[in-house]
């Protein structure tokens, strides 16, 4: 009798199916790590050195009435990436507070201080007699010579005890003043000096018709 051969189709064992292992999936960060990796793409990169900027330049004003003018000071030195702070206290008036204020900035490392007074103008002498600290005085208008006495008050300063004074009301001119003298020793002031100047020098460039046009559109 002939034995029938099995045939391919019978000779093949089905093989059971190998079902491939779920991918591990990564744990899910925690409320709180979840929050703070938020928190950190919405701000911006902190700086190298601590948060809050030690102040450089100190202005003592000696009145409040001249806030309006010496503010300006600030301002600029602001644009320039300078920490400044304004201090009312006068040399006639608050004498102990103008010496405890020189006291305690030159204790925190104020590098340059601002002296602005009108009239009988001697806030900035007073405050370059008392510490070697480079001096700007900023004489203010007011009083029957319109700054004019401010002015003399301020540059007249006897042999030793220099003061630095710019043109009356020249709160730019002192805040500039200030930032040259931190640009010997901090390079990124002489950075964003040159960059002020050369956006100074751009309204120069334009045409007569261009800037009268500027003008008569405020």
């Amino acid at each position: 009798m002939a034995i029938k051969k099995p045939t391919a189709k019978a000779a093949s064992v089905k093989k059971p199916a190998i079902k491939a292992a779920p991918a591990k999936t990564a744990a899910k960060p925690s409320a709180k790590a979840a929050a703070h990796t938020a928190a950190a793409r919405k701000s911006p990169a902190a700086p190298k050195a601590t948060a809050k900027r030690s102040i450089m330049v100190g202005i003592l004003t000696g009145s409040p009435n001249d806030l309006p003018t010496v503010v300006k000071v600030r301002d600029t030195l602001t644009e320039l990436g300078i920490a400044s702070e304004i201090v009312v206290a006068s040399a006639h008036r608050t004498p102990d507070k103008v010496i405890a204020y020189i006291d305690r900035a030159h204790r925190e490392g104020v590098q340059v201080l601002i002296g602005c007074a009108g009239m009988a103008a001697h806030l900035a002498g007073v405050i370059a007699g008392h510490k070697r600290l480079p001096v700007i005085g900023l004489p203010l208008s007011g009083g029957v010579v319109s700054g004019l006495d401010a002015l003399l008050s301020t540059v007249q300063m006897p042999p030793g005890v220099p003061v630095a004074t710019v043109a009356v009301d020249g709160s730019k001119n002192a805040a500039m003043l200030a930032a040259r003298i931190l640009a010997l020793k901090y390079p990124a002031i002489n950075e964003a000096l040159e960059k002020a100047a050369m956006k100074e020098r751009t309204r120069y460039e334009q045409s007569a018709d261009e800037a009268l046009a500027k003008l008569t559109a405020r």
